[in-house]
């Protein structure tokens, strides 16, 4: 049986990655970009604070005694946000975007990708305690 602190992390993972699933929803990944750039267009705190599994992934990480896999999960997270700031800046500050890469942006999605960490985030904490 699965302890109750193991279940009270990943329940709430799971809440808190819900949230950041349903404020970035989109039909192509250009879509939710456009949607993080609203909030990163104002102010970065308010970008960074828009993505609280992150927060959870530091506090665990010290929680955690910086085990192995909540380090992955944390190193995951951060990977996210920089990939997400890095194309914010390329796309609406540089505006340089080679067509490859336009393409794959504006490609639709496939309806499962969003919720990929509600599966492999939680695995992550339960290996980590």
């Amino acid at each position: 049986m699965i302890d109750d602190l193991i279940l009270n992390y990943i329940l709430l993972f799971v809440f808190l990655e819900t949230y950041e699933i349903w404020w970035q929803r989109a039909s192509s990944i250009m879509g939710m970009i456009i949607k993080m750039q609203r909030y990163y267009s104002k102010s970065i705190f308010l970008f960074l604070l828009m993505h609280p599994t992150f927060y959870f992934a530091i506090g665990f990480a010290l929680l955690s005694e910086y085990n192995l896999y909540a380090m992955i999960l944390l190193l995951l997270k951060t990977a996210d946000i920089a990939t997400k700031i890095l194309l914010i800046e390329q796309i609406f500050t540089k505006k340089k975007l080679s067509h490859e890469l336009s393409l794959v942006l504006l490609a639709p999605i496939d309806s499962f990708l969003p919720y990929m960490g509600l599966f492999i985030y939680p695995f992550l904490i339960y290996l980590a305690i």
